[in-house]
């Protein structure tokens, strides 16, 4: 690896496309508006839908809203990846670990010579200094290196962390960005167990669990596997579920928000809600953040003992999350859900599927189309979809919200609902035929599965 490549590097540009399609109403009493004032309005909406597109995929992909003060400066996680030889401390991380814990690599931030020299199995992947080398070139997804001098100082992270993948175009774990994906391989949890000092956990656990250890804090951090996240767990200590079972959930995707009120598992809020909150409260950016539903001490003592829900009072010039909630925002809900790979389903069956799914296996009476989910209030109460509580209890709303089902496809790793409690569609179609008391046949549920598969569908 060489510095070369790194001074050789060049990020592409993209090239956003904005159509805007504006109907107007015009009443006789209406003021009147030349044709050029018109042109200029319309010009201005597509001018500013394009630079929020671009703002957003900038922020969503390479803003860390100051966390790196956090992952950094605090539990020192860039010297465990950099290692003792490269001025850290303990083995480092090479590249073949990072790939293990399902970081990705962005293949067009990848010099070609380096390309080529990593088909031909010329870089070593073993090496600390290769990881090093590569987030010198902002190339790993979701992770930003602070160097000064050659040295990295700090490590932040982005959105594009545990919601984007890549095509694997490369080689596994190498390729193209996928924004909006779940990255159903990321060990959230190993990744943050791997730094150094683990202090502000216990800190904030010890609230619930006095005494409690940083080795302890590791266990749980480990417990939660691949594509796996707690965004609870510092609000209200629960690390295991009533079964015993880790409570962390499986991380969404982002794409096919359009539309949709309540995005999160259990309905914490809207997308910029839910944005604000984790760049505040799990990413530990510098930023302000106001949910007085926080302030309940026996539902979130740990949130309500440190003043989660008015996060500070911080002077807007040293916001880093606030002023770019809008154009985030704006640039997830850009994003479709991926059309199925071809061949991927059985269109016939898909189309029988499609029948059942608006008619006898009521599906489209909460997820309906093309939303895929209500038109409004999308929550649901656990009794209502046959399901215990205990997630639903660490919300506000005590309810589970209807996902939107276009994309299901992208995120069969885990398995389904909040949880991965049914290990495959049929489960999940069991499972109503079962509540609902449907009276599916094994050939109608195969063809609501065969739907679900091909969705959004073209039809």
């Amino acid at each position: 690896m060489t510095q070369n490549w790194i001074r050789r590097i060049v990020l592409p540009t993209a090239i956003v496309g904005a159509v805007v399609f504006v109907t107007a109403a015009t009443q006789p009493r209406a003021v009147s508006t030349s044709n050029a004032a018109v042109k200029s309005l319309d010009d201005r909406i597509a001018a500013n839908a394009a630079q929020m597109i671009e703002q957003g995929r900038q922020t969503f992909r390479f803003a860390t809203f100051g966390d790196e003060a956090f992952w950094g400066d605090t539990l020192h996680l860039h010297q465990t990846i950099a290692g003792a030889a490269n001025g850290g401390i303990g083995p480092g991380l090479s590249p073949a670990q990072a790939l293990g814990l399902g970081l990705k690599v962005d293949v067009d931030a990848l010099p070609r010579a380096l390309q080529e020299d990593l088909l031909k199995g010329k870089v070593d992947l073993n090496n600390p200094a290769t990881t090093l080398a590569l987030l010198q070139l902002n190339a790993v997804v979701g992770v930003t290196g602070f160097f000064s001098s050659g040295q990295i100082q700090s490590v932040g992270i982005q959105c594009a962390l545990c919601h984007s993948t890549v095509d694997n175009s490369l080689a596994p774990g190498i390729g193209h960005r996928l924004d909006a994906w779940a990255n159903r391989d990321l060990n959230v949890g190993a990744i943050i167990a791997f730094a150094p000092d683990l202090s502000p956990f216990v800190t904030l656990l010890s609230v619930t669990h006095p005494g409690i250890t940083q080795d302890q804090v590791r266990t749980v951090l480990n417990s939660w596997g691949p594509g796996k996240f707690d965004a609870e767990l510092a609000l209200d200590g629960k690390a295991v579920r009533p079964d015993g079972k880790p409570a962390a959930t499986l991380i969404p995707p982002a794409f096919a928000l359009a539309g949709v009120n309540l995005h999160t598992w259990t309905g914490w809020g809207s997308v910029p809600h839910w944005n604000a909150f984790v760049a505040n409260l799990d990413m530990h950016g510098k930023g302000r953040f106001w949910d007085p539903r926080l302030n309940d001490a026996a539902q979130f003592p740990i949130a309500a003992h440190f003043g989660f829900g008015d996060l500070p009072h911080i002077n807007p010039d040293d916001d880093q999350i606030t002023p770019r909630l809008p154009a985030l925002q704006f640039y997830q809900l850009s994003i479709p859900a991926p059309p199925p790979p071809e061949g991927s389903f059985d269109a016939a069956a898909a189309a029988r599927g499609d029948a059942l799914f608006s008619g006898k296996a009521k599906c489209n009476n909460c997820h309906v189309e093309p939303l895929w989910t209500e038109p409004g209030w999308n929550l649901h109460t656990p009794a209502e979809i046959g399901i215990d509580s205990f997630q639903a209890d660490r919300a506000p709303d005590h309810r589970y919200r209807t996902a939107p089902l276009g994309g299901l496809w992208t995120h069969t790793t885990g398995g389904f609902y909040h949880d991965g409690r049914f290990p495959t569609l049929l489960d999940v179609v069991n499972h109503y035929d079962t509540v609902l008391s449907l009276g599916l046949t094994a050939r109608e549920k195969s063809d609501v599965v065969e739907y679900l598969k091909s969705l959004p569908s073209a039809e």
